[in-house]
């Protein structure tokens, strides 16, 4: 009966979603998380470049945006209010890391990686398994030497599938402007990965399984404890 219902959910519109939020259905806070986790979790990488700084800029976000959902007016898309309150919590974490003395901590014990490739065990192909992660780590190191307004632009456009439109909107760009910054991006990614860009792009950064779910839960956690 679980799983009908959390399918049910799934099939609904976002504003049938946020209807139901409103009244405080919990299904509809997950469905919403679900639905999104991937995309916006991208985003807000996409600005911080860290894996811990984008899943507790999420967080955050997300706790911000359902206790204003009476807020949103419906002028703009559902997906587009999220990000945007995504995006400005980003920012937020991004301007406080600036202040802080940066400290390394490559190599130590639990360094995070975003790379995770759960597409197979290594036991069945230990070679492809190492190419694959091995090209997928120079994607997520391609894209994130970019400057920051090609980087928003590619991840929204390239990597999440966002229209021109959406992503134009969502940026306070024009379109054309979209398409040129978009254009100048993949020169610049060319030039590090050449071919290899391609089709590889939209499985970096994944924020999906155990993961997803774990932020899904801690969400809903702090929503009932508050």
């Amino acid at each position: 009966m679980a799983r009908q219902a959390e399918k049910g959910l799934a099939e609904r519109s976002d504003g049938e979603l946020v209807a139901l939020a409103l009244a405080r259905e919990a299904g509809a806070f997950r469905a919403i998380m679900r639905r999104y986790n991937q995309r916006l979790f991208r985003i807000a990488r996409g600005i911080v470049r860290d894996d811990a700084l984008a899943e507790d800029a999420l967080q955050e976000a997300y706790l911000k945006a359902f206790r204003h959902l009476g807020d949103f007016a419906g002028t703009s898309a559902f997906s587009t209010w999220l990000t945007r309150i995504v995006m400005n919590e980003a920012l937020g974490r991004l301007r406080q890391a600036a202040r802080r003395p940066e400290v390394s901590f490559e190599g130590l014990p639990g360094e995070r990686r975003i790379l995770d490739f759960p597409t197979g065990s290594p036991i069945d192909n230990p070679e492809t398994t190492m190419a694959q992660r091995q090209i997928l780590k120079l994607v997520e190191e391609a894209t994130d030497s970019l400057p920051e307004e090609f980087r928003l632009v590619f991840i929204a456009r390239a990597i999440e599938g966002m229209s021109v439109e959406e992503t134009a909107e969502l940026l306070s760009l024009k379109p054309e402007t979209v398409r040129s910054r978009l254009h100048r991006a993949r020169a610049l990614l060319r030039r590090r990965l050449d071919a290899m860009i391609g089709p590889l792009a939209l499985d970096a950064f994944p924020f999906a399984g155990w993961r997803c779910e774990r932020l899904t839960e801690r969400v809903m956690r702090q929503l009932t404890e508050r």
